[in-house]
């Protein structure tokens, strides 16, 4: 429990980043192994990951990110997107399900029809606002696995999606939620934390 405190308390922004720290596969591998984890609405799993290490892709990224060096001096830029039409797999990812006879046939079909059906009916901004929620969620196991395997990150909306999709080539059925640089903190270059609230001001209980 002690070593989850401290990399919660550790875990920051970081606004710069040391050059010529790659990453390789394995190293994103190790962090996605637990990253698909997280949790996500009916299981649905809508994140997508773009890993970039490529620097001229890198170099576009950082035109669509308003020219911010970070993007250029991290080690990756990771595009975290949401899959709008992620509720139309359900029947596949439930499918196991039914295979080892945790749930039978009419529980299965139900399961199916009803998830469908929600999303469905809901409509188009729904779908949109669910693939943002569950793609954050994601994100932010992302950047805990991170920090715990010895990487600094960090959040950013600094960016225009439509630039960015069209670098990448993301369809319209994904929403870009956010860009992560990636990479090892230029810690003399750190900031202190910025004001955070007292829980008072936040929590209320009914």
């Amino acid at each position: 429990m002690t070593e989850f405190i401290e990399l919660v308390k550790s875990r920051r922004s970081a606004s710069n980043f040391l050059k010529e720290n790659s990453m390789t596969q394995k190293d994103f591998k190790e962090i996605f192994e637990l990253v698909k984890l997280a949790p996500s609405a009916f299981n649905l799993q809508h994140t997508k990951y773009l890993v970039v290490t490529d620097p001229e892709v890198k170099e576009q990224l950082k035109t669509a990110a308003n020219g911010q060096y970070k993007v250029q001096a991290a080690s990756a830029v990771i595009l975290v997107l949401g899959n709008k039409l992620a509720y139309k797999n359900t029947a596949a990812i439930n499918e196991g399900l039914l295979m080892l006879g945790i749930v039978n046939k009419q529980e299965y079909d139900f399961m199916v029809e009803d998830t469908v059906s929600l999303y469905e009916t809901r409509g188009e901004a729904f779908q949109r606002d669910e693939a943002i929620r569950n793609a954050s969620l994601s994100a932010m196991m992302f950047m805990l696995v991170a920090k715990d395997k010895g990487w600094d990150t960090c959040p950013m909306i600094g960016f225009d999606p439509e630039e960015t999709k069209k670098i990448l080539g993301i369809s319209n059925q994904y929403e870009p939620v956010l860009m992560i640089t990636i990479g090892k903190e230029k810690l003399e270059s750190r900031k202190p934390r910025g004001y955070r609230k007292p829980v008072g001001e936040f929590v209320s209980y009914v």
